[in-house]
Parts: structure tokens; C-alpha cells; sequence
């Protein structure tokens, strides 16, 4: 009950945000996603062994190392890399679902981005507390990936998370923002303002505070371990 009374309330603050349109003041354009042509067509993952992933992966550097190269919204990652926590039934679920296995999570993600500031320190944390191994790599060495991988409204867009197996087998995708986020982003960008679709993102993580990406990464994990593939990504035409 606790967790529905608290959505409810976070996406009152998002829908204020957002219907109020340009009469609050946005920040920049944030350098994200390419701005491909909206189309909504949620595609299922399909498993499939990708040496070209597994080889982004070691060729990617550790959380701690991205964060200590970042320049843009420096103060922000530094930030949030010493401060993100993870709820002790997330931890324990990632932990479960992850036991046993030899997972990777491969990142495609960019310093300036404010989706990936706000969510790759959480999915980090929840790696390191599960055992996964995560590599974050840069859009210019990632691009494939993230053609492969598109929101749902059919843009190329960082973050990019992908779940790899020991054989190399793609497993899973979160693409961009968390669930409740993006399927609340993807319309808006075509019924209101950017400027208050901006709003709406910035509200929607001052209020979830990392949660909502941290239970979807562990979500993934078990789908992972159940033999399913957590991917909601759209495609473009």
C-alpha cells in the first residue's frame, strides 16, 4: 500500500511539471538520444549470442573509472556515485536472482546525458551488490548497440543497459529511462512541450531517487535466471 500511495504522489509532482508547459523554466536540451523520428512499436529481446557485445564489454571501463573521466555534470555524477543506495529487498532479490551465474552488464552511456547521470549509479550499485560485472562504454564505440536497442519512441539513446550471460547471450534491455519514466516520456514528446517533457524527467527522478531503475535491474535479473528476457524497446522505420 505504501508503494502505490507513493507513486501516486510521484506522478502528481510529473504531471504537474509536465501540463504546465513553458511557464517553468527548463534546462538545456540534454544530448541523449539522436531525435530519430517517433514511432511506437515495442519489440520483444530476442536471445541471441553477440560476440560483438561481449567484446564492447572488456573493452569498457569500470563505474569508478567513468565517473572519475567525467567532465560533464561532473559534480552530479561524483554525487550520486558516492550517494546512490539501493533498498535491502532490491540488494537481496539481484542478489538471489544473480547467484550462481556469470553475468555482464553492458552500458552504453554519456557523461552529459541527465538519464544517464540519474540512473547508471543505481544500476552500478545494484551490480556491485549482486556480483555482475558492469562496463560502461561511450556512444562512439556503442552506437550498434544502441540501433539495436531503441526507446520506444523509436530513438537511438543513452542509457543503454544490456544483461549478457557466460556464453555471450543477450538476456535482457533496459533502454533509456525506467519503466514507469519512458512509458510516461515516449507519448509526451508528441502531445506536449520538450520543455515540459524535461520537467516531467527531472521530477520524476528527484522524487524516485534511483529506485524505480534499481527494481527494474533486479527485475531483469530474475528474468533472466527464470529463462525469459526482460526487453521493452522500441524500433524505427
Amino acid at each position: 500500500m505504501k508503494h502505490v500511495r507513493r507513486r501516486v504522489s510521484l506522478w502528481a509532482v510529473v504531471g504537474a511539471l509536465a501540463s504546465a508547459g513553458a511557464s517553468g523554466r527548463a534546462a538545456a536540451a540534454v544530448p541523449c538520444s539522436d531525435g530519430g523520428q517517433p514511432m511506437f512499436r515495442p519489440a520483444a529481446g530476442a536471445v541471441r549470442a553477440d560476440s560483438t557485445l561481449g567484446a564492447l564489454h572488456a573493452s569498457g571501463q569500470t563505474f569508478t573509472d567513468f565517473v572519475a573521466a567525467a567532465k560533464a555534470r561532473r559534480e552530479g555524477w561524483v554525487k550520486l556515485a558516492d550517494s546512490a543506495e539501493v533498498a535491502a529487498p532490491v540488494a537481496a532479490r539481484a542478489k538471489a536472482a544473480a547467484a550462481g551465474g556469470s553475468w555482464r552488464l553492458l552500458v552504453v552511456a554519456i557523461d552529459a546525458c541527465g538519464d544517464s547521470m540519474n540512473t547508471v549509479p543505481y544500476v552500478a550499485k545494484v551490480a556491485a551488490l549482486a556480483g555482475v560485472d558492469l562496463r560502461i562504454v561511450l556512444p562512439s564505440a556503442g552506437r550498434s548497440v544502441q540501433e539495436s536497442h531503441r526507446s520506444l519512441d523509436g530513438r537511438v539513446a543513452t542509457p543503454t543497459f544490456v544483461l549478457i550471460d557466460a556464453a555471450g547471450n543477450e538476456r535482457g534491455c533496459i533502454v533509456e529511462q525506467p519503466r514507469a519514466l519512458r512509458e510516461w516520456s515516449a507519448p509526451a514528446r508528441s502531445a506536449v512541450s520538450i520543455d515540459s517533457v524535461h520537467a516531467g524527467i527531472r521530477a520524476f527522478y528527484a522524487a524516485d531517487k534511483g529506485a524505480a531503475i534499481a527494481m527494474e535491474t533486479a527485475e531483469m535479473l530474475e528474468a533472466a535466471r527464470a529463462g525469459r528476457v526482460h526487453c521493452d524497446r522500441g524500433t524505427a522505420r
